[in-house]
C-alpha cells in the first residue's frame, strides 16, 4: 500500500475501511475498502481529519489483511466454521460436538510467521457446536506475500492444526471390583457416577459386572467384554498400592500394551491405562467417586474421540495437573489438565 495526501487521492483505491464518529458519538463506516475516490470525496476526508489515506499499490507484492486471513483459514482446521473477516480477524467456532484438539507445535510455528496471530482455547477440551474456539488475525493492514505463503504452507503440512473430533459411541463395559461391594456389604456408588460421565459421549454400555478382589475373576470379566466386542472397558476399585488391590494387575495381564499405572495429576494419581488390541482398558481412580473432576475426566473425552494415547500424553500433564479443589468447581474454566 502507499500513503497519499488526501488532496491527491482522486482515482486511488482505498486499502482499508475509514470510520467516523457522528455528533451522537456513534461510529460508522464512511468509506469502505475498495472505494475509488472522486473529487467530491476530498472535503469529507478532510472533515474527518484525514490528511492522508492509504491506497492500494498494485506494484507491491502484498496481501490485504482480510485475504491473508482467509487464505490461512482455508487450510488450518477441520470441523470448524470460520466467520467472514472483519478488520483482519476471523473467528473460529465449533462445527460439531466433540473434542477440540490443537497441534500446539504447528500452531507455535505459524505464530512465528511475521504478521500472523492465531489464538485459540486450550487443547483437549470438550466443546459443543457453535462454541467459540479462537481468532485468526493479521496485525497490519497488509502483509508480504511471502508471509502468507509461508503460513499456508505450514498449515497444509500439519493439517489439521486445529480440529473438533466428534465423539464416537464406543461399546463400553464396566467392571466394579471390591469384596465389600461384591458381597453386598456396602452398596455400590460408582455405577451411577460412571453412567453420568459416559452419557455426554453417547457410550453404548454393554453391561456392568461386579467382582471381588480376585485377579482371576477380574480378568475373566475383561475377557467376556472383549468377546462382546467392547471398545472400552472401565474398571473401578482396587486401584491403590495396598497388597490386596489387584485391579492394576488384572489390567496388566489382560493387556497387549500397558501404558501407565499412575499419572502426575491430583486428584486421580492412580489412573491406569492399557490396550488389549484396540480396546482401551482404563482403571478409574477412586478419587472420581468424590471429586467432580479428576485425571479420568481429562482422558475420557480423548478416549471417546478415538485418540491413540501414548506415554508422553501422561508425563506432559505434570504442569497443570494439580487441582485447586475450589469450593465451587469451575472446570474447564481453570488450569487443571491444561497443556
Amino acid at each position: 500500500m502507499k500513503k497519499i495526501r488526501s488532496e491527491d487521492a482522486v482515482g486511488e483505491t482505498l486499502c482499508h475501511d475509514l470510520t467516523e464518529i457522528n455528533r451522537d458519538g456513534v461510529r460508522s463506516t464512511r468509506f469502505r475498502r475498495g472505494h475509488v475516490f472522486t473529487r467530491d470525496d476530498i472535503p469529507a476526508l478532510l472533515d474527518m481529519g484525514k490528511a492522508h489515506i492509504y491506497a492500494w499499490d498494485p506494484a507491491a507484492d502484498e496481501v490485504h489483511e482480510e485475504e491473508a486471513a482467509l487464505e490461512l483459514s482455508g487450510v488450518i482446521g477441520r470441523n470448524i466454521d470460520f466467520s467472514k473477516p472483519a478488520e483482519g480477524k476471523i473467528t473460529l467456532t465449533a462445527a460439531a460436538d466433540g473434542l477440540f484438539h490443537v497441534n500446539t507445535e504447528a500452531l507455535h510455528t505459524i505464530n512465528r510467521v511475521p504478521d500472523y496471530t492465531v489464538a485459540v482455547r486450550r487443547n483437549n477440551i470438550t466443546v459443543s457446536a457453535g462454541d467459540k474456539l479462537g481468532g485468526l488475525r493479521i496485525v497490519p493492514l497488509v502483509t508480504e506475500r511471502e508471509n502468507t505463503d509461508a503460513a499456508v504452507r505450514l498449515a497444509e503440512e500439519s493439517f489439521p492444526v486445529v480440529e473438533v473430533k466428534p465423539f464416537i459411541p464406543l461399546k463400553t463395559g464396566i467392571i466394579i471390583t471390591g469384596g465389600e461391594v461384591f458381597s453386598g456389604r456396602i452398596p455400590d456408588r460408582f455405577e451411577p457416577i460412571l453412567r453420568a460421565k459416559l452419557k455426554p459421549f453417547g457410550a453404548n454400555i454393554l453391561g456392568v459386572k461386579f467382582a471381588p478382589d480376585d485377579t482371576g475373576v477380574i480378568t475373566e470379566h475383561i475377557q467376556r467384554f472383549l468377546n462382546l466386542g467392547a471398545e472400552v472397558i472401565l474398571l473401578t476399585g482396587g486401584m491403590s498400592v495396598d497388597p490386596d488391590d489387584v485391579t492394576p494387575t488384572a489390567i496388566r495381564r489382560s493387556s497387549t500394551e500397558f501404558l501407565t499405572y499412575g499419572v502426575p495429576m491430583q486428584p486421580g494419581n492412580m489412573f491406569t491405562l492399557a490396550y488389549s488390541g484396540n480396546t482401551v482398558l482404563a482403571g478409574v481412580p477412586a478419587a472420581s467417586m468424590k471429586a467432580p473432576v479428576t485425571s479420568f475426566d481429562i482422558f475420557l473425552p480423548r478416549i471417546f474421540a478415538g485418540e491413540d494415547l501414548r506415554g508422553t500424553d501422561f508425563a506432559a500433564l505434570g504442569a497443570g495437573g494439580f487441582c485447586m479443589q475450589c469450593d465451587v468447581c469451575r472446570y474447564p474454566v481453570c488450569n487443571f489438565g491444561n497443556l
